[in-house]
């Protein structure tokens, strides 16, 4: 039996471009890497506290199942000055899937990062409730609620670190693999858009729940016609915004703790919330993952 490279794995923050760290999951395992350690931010956090867990199959046959009205239906307004929606919807889903484990616990190491927005550092959470540490690591401002854990309000790990690759560094794996979300635009064809309108089901529901579902839509399809246009509105100009920052502490990252191997999937392969093409990016995580350790081998055999 071919004996496995053990590695320590880096997922970066990037919100609905995380289901590309799905593929490169897979990839990884098929390429006979053994995932000993997991760092993430935000959706890495996220998508890798689920694969630590075991449960990574599990959310995979859930999300691959999303529709745009799905997504819709998870996004709960919030009539509070904290946040834009609730997440309770979402927060159950999850809860569903981890269920009661502990980091402590899991036979994988892991560290997610969220942000101490008071004391405004990097917290790396590596104990405790691993649902609390996901819920901490996602809770993007204005879009979601800040989560106070332990006297402390934290919210996405992204704004302050989004390729949290220090946590790694004292590992004893073979090789750090890095998953940045931010990675230079590329060209992609564009499908046209499925219409979502569905009569049957409005038929059953209040006016003022079609309401905030169209609400809630239209701020989404902006985000969507707007993601590579000048005309901002005020929901896209809050994730374009964080990209940008985002973008920019990834670069700072990568040069200050150059890993082994960087697996980068473009900034512009979806907007923030396009979770309903999550068959599409996990297919492309695991087509760029592979593309990108073929690469590396082949450099490894010229050195040789």
């Amino acid at each position: 039996m071919t004996k496995k490279t053990k590695i320590s794995l880096v997922l970066g923050s990037g919100a609905a471009r995380g289901l590309a760290h799905i593929g490169v999951i897979h990839c990884l395992e098929d390429h006979n890497y053994e995932v000993q350690y997991i760092s993430g931010s935000s959706i890495g956090a996220l998508i890798g506290g689920i694969y630590a867990a075991g449960e990574l199959d599990v959310y995979v046959e859930w999300v691959k199942e999303l529709k745009r009205r799905n997504i819709i239906r998870l996004l709960d307004i919030s009539f509070s000055k904290k946040s834009l929606f609730k997440g309770e919807k979402i927060i159950e889903v999850l809860n569903e899937i981890i269920k009661d484990r502990t980091i402590e616990n899991l036979p994988i190491g892991y560290t997610a990062v969220a942000t101490d927005i008071l004391e405004q550092k990097e917290v790396w959470l590596t104990s405790g409730s691993l649902f609390e540490a996901i819920r901490a690591s996602i809770a993007v401002p204005m879009i979601f609620s800040p989560v106070q854990l332990a006297g402390r309000v934290l919210v996405d790990g992204g704004i302050i670190n989004p390729l949290p690759i220090a946590p790694t560094l004292n590992d004893d794996s073979e090789l750090t693999i890095v998953v940045a979300l931010n990675g230079s635009p590329e060209i992609f064809d564009v499908e046209n858009e499925e219409n979502l309108k569905n009569n049957n089901e409005n038929e059953s529901k209040s006016k003022y729940q079609i309401g905030i579902e169209k609400f809630i839509e239209g701020l989404l399809q902006k985000d969507i016609a707007n993601k590579n246009k000048q005309d901002l509105g005020i929901f896209n100009l809050v994730t374009q915004s964080m990209d940008t920052m985002q973008t920019s502490i990834a670069r700072f990252k990568l040069a200050a703790n150059r890993p082994d191997i960087v697996i980068e999937i473009p900034r512009n392969i979806c907007s923030w919330f396009e979770f309903d093409r999550a068959k599409e990016l996990i297919d492309f995580g695991y087509t760029r993952a592979e593309d990108t350790l073929q690469q590396y081998e082949k450099l490894q055999e010229r050195r040789k």
